[in-house]
């Protein structure tokens, strides 16, 4: 009860400060978890049609969410019962952390796009690289006189 003192004690004020900040961030609603997304189909099932959105979205880069759609009616992806039900997928497939969605703005309207996350470089390739050759000796200079004793 201490917060609601404190939020009413500086909300009198009028100056905003930490009474209208917390009244902002408590009202806040929490963001969905991706993870606990139920597919709506068996888990096999659901991986084969995340594999074909997979493959579609590499192809073609970022894809809104209709353009997607429109894509995947054309490539024939089975087991998709509806738009809403892609929409689950795609969701289901950011929780995996196979998709990432980004937000383009476009004026003042705001697209959102799915991508694909960028791939690790394989190992192959770094294998392959040329090691730097490191110098951690001095060389003896040539110049360097002796003195001798006379």
């Amino acid at each position: 009860m201490w917060l609601a003192g404190l939020v009413k004690n500086n909300v009198k004020g009028g100056n905003g400060g930490v009474g209208s900040l917390l009244i902002r961030y408590m009202s806040r609603t929490r963001a969905v978890n991706v993870r606990k997304i139920n597919p709506k189909v068996p888990i096999p099932e659901a991986k084969s049609i995340a594999s074909s959105l997979y493959d579609l979205i590499k192809q073609r880069g970022p894809l809104t969410v209709p353009n997607t759609w429109t894509l995947a009616q054309e490539a024939g992806i089975g087991g998709l019962n509806s738009r809403t039900h892609m929409k689950i997928m795609l969701k289901w497939m950011r929780g995996r952390k196979l998709l990432k969605l980004f937000c383009n703005h476009v004026g003042s309207n705001k697209k959102f796009l799915h991508c694909t996350l960028p791939e690790e470089p394989q190992t192959e390739q770094l294998e392959s690289l040329p090691e730097p050759v490191l110098q951690t000796k001095k060389k003896p200079s040539a110049k360097r006189k002796k003195k001798t004793k006379k």
